[in-house]
């Protein structure tokens, strides 16, 4: 994989326009050209980078150049830095005088304490300002539900994780409380890099299968109406999915030790 700050940028979810206006877009050069206001224009640049580190397109470590990015989006290198500035704030990127600008590591330790927040943050998506059930809301998730079938019969990496991020974003619209919604975004992209980092191949089908089993059962508890019952089954799912990464991680350094 290339370690040079270069790649598409498709199929990303800003929250200024919608998935599908997205797909259809060629580059982000375009996509920013399109922008009403800087502060659009900021916040395709954010997330497009911040997709790209999630979606291991720049893996841990990679060095990030100001100079090819900015050529890339076709704008001055200001508003790029001030992008990248917050995703140092989010603990994506670190700057490091006299080695520029390089994507974090993954650390399940660290990550530990966030996952217990997250839990507690899940459940809550189910009852603090629960908006209602309405066709669109309905649609999204059967989409959803859907493209989890298709991915279940043909395991594939880079597209589990823009499944899982997209439903992560799709969950998010349970709630309609604002400060839960961007906290519990701010510590879901500090976290989504660590399936990708250190689950082994072998273990990829049975991960994308327990994935996609959970996006029907929320689902169809969304279809249903009962908001409350898709949170605690991903509140679930969370806490399984993480004591399955420490066993993981606990066999991989027993194996490097022995």
């Amino acid at each position: 994989m290339s370690r040079h700050a270069h790649g598409t940028g498709k199929d990303l979810v800003t929250g200024l326009m919608t998935d599908q206006d997205i797909k259809a877009t060629a580059d982000v050069a375009e996509l920013l050209n399109q922008a009403a206001s800087a502060q659009e224009r900021f916040q395709i640049m954010y997330s497009v980078l911040r997709d790209r580190i999630c979606m291991l397109v720049y893996p841990p470590g990679t060095q990030l150049s100001e100079e090819a990015l900015a050529s890339e989006f076709g704008v001055s290198r200001s508003p790029l830095r001030k992008a990248l500035q917050i995703l140092e704030a989010d603990g994506l990127l670190l700057s490091q005088q006299g080695v520029g600008t390089l994507v974090t590591e993954v650390d399940l330790e660290e990550l530990a304490q966030v996952y217990e927040l997250r839990l507690e943050l899940n459940e809550l998506t189910g009852r603090l300002g629960p908006r209602s059930l309405d066709s669109e809301l309905e649609a999204t998730f059967n989409s959803l539900k859907i493209r989890a079938e298709r991915l279940s019969s043909t395991p594939d990496r880079a597209v589990f994780a823009r499944l899982n991020i997209d439903f992560f974003q799709a969950f998010l619209q349970l709630t309609l409380n604002m400060p839960l919604r961007e906290v519990s975004e701010k510590l879901f992209y500090k976290t989504c890099r660590i399936w990708l980092t250190l689950i082994d191949e072998k273990d990829l089908p049975t991960e994308v299968a327990i994935f996609c089993g959970e996006i029907a059962e929320i689902s169809n508890a969304v279809r249903l109406g009962d908001f409350q019952a898709a949170a605690l089954i991903r509140r679930a799912h969370l806490s399984m999915g993480f004591n399955r990464l420490k066993t993981a991680t606990r066999q991989s350094t027993d194996r490097m030790a022995g």
